[in-house]
């Protein structure tokens, strides 16, 4: 079973989570560029890298399996957002959001799969 995953709307969410991860950690210390802002944006792009590469794959089985993959990177990020927090970074009022659309985002990824 292979989708078009530029029509799926969990990939569609997932890229306007990137573009905003970018955007928020932006204003992240310079001594983080290679640490937790680095992280945070490689698993916000993950999400949506994943439910790319497993559209490609010709079954059920395996795209689940990179849908796992993302939902993974989810909850890594929202780890790390907490953190990001911790450390002052931002406040949790800006990534409050962010929050609600990675919910969304599990909460539609994990329907998407019992189809």
């Amino acid at each position: 079973m292979k989708h078009n995953f530029k029509h799926l709307n969990i990939w569609k969410l997932s890229i306007e989570l990137a573009d905003e991860i970018y955007v928020i950690t932006d204003t992240f210390p310079r001594n983080e560029e290679f640490g937790l802002k680095s992280q945070i944006r490689r698993c916000a792009v993950s999400v949506a890298s994943n439910i790319a590469e497993g559209s490609s794959r010709s079954s059920t089985k395996d795209f689940n399996r990179f849908l796992e993959i993302s939902l993974g990177s989810l909850y890594e990020l929202q780890t790390q957002l907490i953190i990001s927090v911790n450390r002052n970074y931002f406040e949790f009022s800006t990534t409050e959001q962010i929050e609600n659309k990675i919910t969304e985002l599990q909460r539609m990824i994990s329907g998407f799969q019992k189809i």
